[in-house]
Formats: structure tokens, sequence, C-alpha cells
């Protein structure tokens, strides 16, 4: 008949006027709903369709969850409620005029008053017990969900902190120590004295200004051959790099 279920707040709307309650009292409550993470009181909420609901009881801490959610869109996007099917909404309005000490029966205009006898009496405060249990259970589990939702998020945050940064051929020419570079143009097939040789003349270019790009790289990059000073890279070579780079995209 009802479902505990935490559920979004923008799905949720109400037949009653924000206006009819004080801005004041909703945006102190939703200061509170902020600060301790939910509201005790759930909302009774009936479906009105896939994913759509409207409020049956609790309009005004409903208006304080929209107000929280407007102040911090994050920690105010869900709202805990009671679901009831639209088919038993009489029910548990009746349930609900009776906690609020309500007669929800229709009345002749003049009403005779009841006299409550002390099983009625008892049988009330069993329901509200009862009640009140399920929503103690509730907050529990709330309480367990949004601990375990909080270690998945601190267990992502460390696995992306763990994540590789990707890193372009260029970017490669403009940041890598000598050694890594050396390295790299290893593994593009250069031999390790001309590896050398062209890992230093980066440096010493990049020295005076970074490389702007691989064209640019081609032109600056100078070896000594004997007493002349050689294009360090081809352009059938930079080629090579790439290729070869692009399958180590990870320092």
């Amino acid at each position: 008949m009802m479902n505990f279920s935490l559920v979004d707040v923008k799905n949720i709307t109400s037949n009653e006027l924000r206006a009819n309650f004080s801005e004041a009292d909703l945006e102190n409550l939703a200061d509170i709903i902020i600060e301790t993470g939910g509201i005790i009181r759930p909302l009774v909420v009936k479906m009105t369709g896939v994913e759509s609901y409207t409020v049956v009881d609790g309009h005004f801490e409903y208006y304080a969850a929209v107000r929280a959610r407007e102040k911090n869109p994050r920690q105010g996007e869900m709202v805990n409620a009671f679901v009831i099917a639209p088919k038993n909404e009489d029910k548990i309005l009746k349930q609900i005029a009776t906690f609020r000490g309500l007669d929800f029966d229709e009345k002749p205009e003049v009403q005779t008053p009841v006299k409550t006898n002390h099983s009625e009496s008892s049988s009330k405060n069993n329901d509200f017990n009862l009640l009140k249990k399920e929503i103690d259970n509730f907050r529990s589990e709330l309480a367990q969900e949004r601990q375990e939702r909080q270690k998945l998020y601190e267990t992502l945050k460390l696995i992306e902190s763990q994540i590789p940064k990707q890193i372009t051929p260029l970017e490669s020419f403009n940041s890598l120590s000598l050694l890594e570079l050396t390295f790299r143009l290893r593994t593009a097939g250069f031999t390790d004295k001309k590896a050398v040789q062209v890992a230093e003349s980066v440096e010493k270019e990049r020295n005076n200004k970074k490389f702007e790009s691989l064209k640019d790289v081609l032109a600056r990059i100078k070896i000594a051959s004997g007493k002349k000073q050689i294009k360090g890279i081809s352009g059938d070579k930079m080629v090579d790099i790439v290729d070869s780079w692009s399958r180590i995209l990870f320092i």
C-alpha cells in the first residue's frame, strides 16, 4: 500500500500554492534540511505518472525542500517520502486526518460530539507508534544509504585521481624531462646517441621558446654532424614519432 522511497524533488508537484506559506518559515526549514541532509518527516505523495508525483500530505515540507534544492541543488536533490497508490489515497487521507486529530468523515453542519472511549484512544496511539517506528527505520536506512553513497563518491574520486594524464606529442616536446624525452625518442626508432642529441636540442630550444606546433619542432631541432648542424628530425621520422607516441598517451 505504501512504499518508502527517495524521490527527486523536481518530479513532485503540489496542488497548494507556495504563497500560502511564510517564506521566512520555508527559508528557515530549507536551511535546516541542507544542514541535516534531509527532512525528518517524510512527504506523503502519490504517483501521477512515470516518475512523477503529487503531494498528498506535507505541502509545507515540500516547498521547504524545493527551496533547499534552489539553494543547494546537489544536497537538496532528493527527499524521502511515502509513495502511495492512487487507489489507496482515501484510506491514507483518513489516517492522516486521524493523526491530526481531525474527523475526516463527512458530517452534517451541526455535529454531535463523539465520545472517545479508551480502546479507540489506545488504537490511535498504537497506530501512531507504529508509524513512528516505520519513520525511524526509514531514517536509519536513509542514513546508511547516504553513508554508502559518500563512500562510493570518495572511492570514485580516489580512482579518478589515479588515472594518468593524457599528453600529446607536442606537449611531450614542451614538457617531458630530458630523460623521459630520450626514452620516448628511442621508442620511435632513434639510436641511443641520436635520441640524446635530439632530446638535448629540444630542451635547449624550448627553454628559449615553447614549440607552437610539430612543424615548429621540425624547423628548430638541429644536431651536430661533424662540423655542421643538420636537421635533427625528418618529416618521415616525425610521422614515426606521432604513430609511436599515440600508443603511449599516458605518463
